[in-house]
């Protein structure tokens, strides 16, 4: 009953909110707008008709010659101009971006003589106007071109991104969208559906501060606009294959022969229309199939029953068992299915419907140095992710339109070693700790069983509305409902009847009232309102936003942090407390009590000021919150805390929003008629931040749990210069300076720093993420429908470390640097022309020099390559002290080449 109140309180505060608002910008569309003239006298035409040829979009000057055409998806068009008594004007290769205008004046000449009408190429502006934050653009043109595998690489290739942090926050401050509605997991904001680059009409990635029609996220946002079917039939088959060749093979296993297998990919995308219906109805679809048995191998030695015995110090006296076949098993593969299907109908100019549906399933293995001889002994891992998403676009006027979106999504993790968890292969957890110090395991199987999936219903209304020729007043509503489920387990030995472990071991399943055994289903609730204005003056823009968030996460909090679970069976009055009848304490006091729902309002502002033709300075500032991650208001579900030792990390459903304020201030230059250049500096303030606070039992048991604690800041400039600097050359360079301080990299760093006896840092320190200087450049070389060659190259200076020696720390918490990274990618194609097709052969090298960068280094000696552990004992193992230090996973990919080939129908 409380939560219908909660919910119904929730939509009275939106009503209200809607009564003082009129219009909603969706975020996956862009205008065209201009002024029309006669060529003549200047003197401004009503009344002219503007065409979007191609498509049913258009729209009518006003008296003042003023026109503006909305809700127009991103992509390539030709514009005209048609009156009568004037010459037509087509301007074609007219780029629209969403969330932007783009402008195209046309000056008409009086007809004097019947002639043909004129056509005039439009320029790709380097410059945008009405660009108020910073924002990189990429169509879907560049991402054919460039050396990039997921839109990831795309992400990471723009200035101020460091491996998916976007200006140096954490990475679970990005929020991912796909055609207007977020695809990020909120339980751990990790993206919910991998989009392949082939469904990429347009990416956006906003690096800067953000309009308000954007919530849930704290440093950046990654927009995607999806491809949708033509009005002919069309499709794509690739296909092609290629392996690791590296000449390090005395650090990676198994690389020395070549296996054209080992990496292999197959796609097919078809689109079009549905000619039974014309044009009104069409469709596109693509399906793909990927693997990539990766560059980490093992051997299998040994499998997870053998059983050894190293406990003697004379190794003569040793017992090995050894039943594996020697084979090389690949440690992190990774096997993808993937599909997507949209429908478009448009029954008139004035409505479109759209169905999207993406399935994406994942097999793979996540790298561990311990089981490379034991190679079945660890986990399997599985990622089953959809998304559908029903919208309809109606055009209400010239100046009107509103998206009405539902959204329903589903993302599935899960690991074990045997998906039977009482699988008799399951053996004796002593059998992992058979061979010690500096030793692979010779056995043994892990014991953890992980389930969890998060279900995601959105309702998004949308409506965008050109008040006056000066004013595109938005406004937004959006609701989300989670579902929550989450089972995870720790096998244990099986017990009989008298309480004894049974011998030999058999696998039993933790009560769920163990520590060792936690299961919750949760509905938490998002609701957010925002009001946008873009004015849009000759000499200034400005983008005035205000956003309203609201959450509920419908779960509990203990009431004494120092008794914090009624089920303790030290206590006497141990009670269920799920009881719904909230049990009560001796005091008289409940044990739990609900959370209240958090609130906040966050004010966003943006100006782009024209100070010439060819050069804008633009400045903003915005506050920015985000609710943490639901795993860790979630985790530990019953409150318990382990008896012994510091084992517990109990999630915060009280925990308030993170906040971030960004303050941004650049100025965009138009060198040449080919260059342009964009500076632009920012400071980012971060506050409530998730860390770790530790409580005491009134009987001694310790336990960590989530609160806001932590703070950072980061100051820093980007530099990027884009454009064509011939007829077949086109190239980008950016360089970012940043400097990313705060207490801690990581939420659970208080928590190791008190499993270590360490005491946390109460100071500023470099985070984890802090490369300080990032130089990306990319050129293409060529005329894309003959051939083509692409280079990108990448440079980054080492991310801190924190120097130790022998498991104790020697210095301050990332005090040292490791060494630097780069690398350089390239893909060439050459097309042949088939008789209504197209052939294209490309290759593709990642890590082109074959570069050992250091991705992780020994902290004694801020290498990869060599520690100097002096005293390890004696290595009870088969293996030697100098193969176990060989980290294969301290270094980046090795080189990796591929050949394919794309037919075009």
């Amino acid at each position: 009953m409380e939560n219908k109140y909660r919910f119904i309180r929730f939509f009275s505060l939106i009503l209200c909110l809607l009564s003082y608002s009129t219009s909603l910008w969706a975020g996956v569309s862009g205008k065209i707008a201009g002024r029309i003239t006669d060529a003549q006298t200047g003197i401004s035409l009503p009344f002219v008709n503007i065409i979007v040829e191609g498509t049913t979009m258009g729209a009518a000057s006003d008296p003042d010659g003023y026109y503006t055409i909305l809700n127009i998806p991103p992509g390539k068009y030709s514009i005209k101009a048609r009156m009568m008594g004037y010459q037509e004007v087509t301007i074609t290769e007219v780029d629209v971006s969403i969330d932007f205008t783009t402008r195209h004046n046309f000056s008409l000449e009086p007809i004097v003589i019947k002639t043909a009408g004129i056509t005039v190429s439009a320029e790709r502006p380097l410059i945008e106007v009405d660009l108020t934050s910073t924002r990189a653009v990429v169509d879907a043109d560049r991402i054919k071109a460039l050396p990039a595998e997921g839109f990831q690489d795309l992400v990471n290739l723009q200035a101020g991104v460091v491996e998916g942090h976007i200006r140096g926050g954490r990475s679970s401050e990005v929020v991912y969208m796909l055609d207007g509605i977020s695809i990020t997991d909120p339980f751990s904001y990790d993206v919910m559906v991998d989009v392949e680059n082939s469904l990429i009409k347009e990416l956006q990635v906003i690096s800067g501060t953000f309009n308000a029609e954007y919530g849930q996220a704290m440093s950046g946002v990654v927009n995607i606009v999806t491809r949708e079917g033509g009005k002919k039939l069309s499709g794509n088959l690739t296909t092609y294959s290629g392996d690791y060749i590296s000449n390090h093979t005395s650090t990676f296993m198994n690389i020395d022969g070549i296996n054209p297998a080992g990496i292999y990919n197959i796609e097919a995308t078809l689109g079009g229309p549905f000619l039974i219906y014309g044009n009104k109805l069409s469709f596109y679809a693509m399906a793909r199939r990927y693997n990539n048995e990766g560059y980490l191998f093992g051997q299998r030695i040994f499998n997870p029953s053998d059983s050894c015995d190293f406990s003697a110090d004379d190794s003569n006296d040793w017992y090995v068992e050894s039943t594996g076949d020697s084979s090389m098993v690949p440690l992190a593969p990774s096997l993808e299915n993937s599909f997507y299907g949209k429908l478009t109908f448009k029954p008139s100019h004035e409505i479109k419907f759209s169905y999207n549906f993406i399935l994406k399933n994942r097999e793979f293995k996540e790298y561990d140095h311990t089981f490379e001889y034991n190679v079945d002994g660890d986990y399997k891992r599985f990622n089953k992710s959809y998304i559908h998403v029903l919208s309809w676009n109606q055009l209400v006027n010239t100046n009107t339109f509103f998206e009405l979106k539902f959204a329903n999504s589903f993302s599935d993790h899960r690991y074990y070693v045997y998906v039977d968890s009482l699988d008799s292969m399951y053996v004796d957890p002593d059998r992992l700790e058979d061979a010690t110090n500096y030793a692979f395991r010779t056995g043994g199987t892990q014991l953890w069983h992980f389930y969890r999936n998060t279900t995601s219903r959105v309702g998004k209304f949308d409506l965008t509305s050109q008040v006056t020729k000066f004013h595109e007043v938005q406004f937004g509503i959006e609701v989300k409902k989670h579902k929550l489920w989450l089972n995870e387990f720790e096998l244990m030995s099986k017990k009989d009847a008298t309480g004894n472990e049974i011998e030999p071991f058999e696998p039993d399943l933790p009560p769920l009232t163990s520590t060792n055994h936690n299961k919750y289903t949760n509905y938490p609730l998002e609701g957010a309102v925002y009001v946008q204005d873009k004015i849009e003056f000759i000499d200034l823009i400005a983008n005035i936003g205000v956003r309203f968030d609201y959450f509920d996460p419908n779960w509990k909090i203990p009431t004494d942090l120092r008794d914090p679970n009624p089920k303790d069976p030290l206590r006497p009055d141990t009670v269920n407390p799920y009881n719904p009848d909230n049990p009560i304490r001796v005091t008289g006091e409940p044990w739990f009590e609900d959370v209240e729902p958090r609130m906040q309002i966050s004010p966003r502002i943006g100006l782009a000021y024209p100070i010439t033709d060819r050069g804008v300075m633009h400045g903003s500032y915005g506050h920015f919150f985000q609710i943490p991650p639901f795993e860790y208001i979630y985790a530990d579900p019953e409150f318990e805390v382990y008896a012994q030792g510091l084992q517990t990390r109990m999630g915060n459903a009280d925990l308030k929003p993170q906040k971030t304020v960004i303050y941004e201030m650049g100025l965009q230059q138009q060198i040449t008629d080919d260059i342009s250049i964009d500076v632009t500096g920012f400071f980012k303030n971060i506050r409530n931040l998730l860390g770790i606070e530790l409580h005491e039992t009134y009987i001694g048991s310790r336990y960590a749990r989530y609160v806001n604690r932590d703070y950072g800041n980061v100051r820093g400039i980007t530099i990027t210069v884009e454009g064509g600097y011939s007829e077949f050359v086109y190239a980008s360079f950016d360089y970012t300076y940043q400097i990313v301080k705060g207490t801690a990299s990581d939420p659970d760093a208080a928590f190791y720093d008190a499993l270590s006896n360490r005491e946390s840092e109460k100071y500023f320190v470099p985070l984890d993420w802090d490369q300080t200087h990032t130089i990306n450049g990319a050129i293409t070389i060529g005329y894309p429908e003959r051939w083509g060659v692409s280079l990108i190259g990448r440079y980054g200076t080492g991310f801190p470390y924190t120097p130790s020696y022998e498991g104790i720390r020697i210095a301050t918490e990332n005090s040292e640097q490791k060494p630097p990274r780069y690398n350089v990618d390239l893909k060439a194609h050459y097309n042949i022309g088939i008789t209504g097709m197209k052939l294209s052969l490309f290759l593709k090298i990642y890590n082109l020099f074959d570069r050992k960068n250091e991705v992780n280094v020994y902290t004694d000696t801020g290498s990869a390559g060599y520690t100097i552990i002096e005293s390890p004992g004696v290595v009870r193992g088969i293996n030697t002290l100098e193969e176990y230090l060989i980290r294969p996973d301290f270094y980046s990919t090795p080189r990796n080449i591929i050949l394919g080939l794309s037919l075009d129908f």
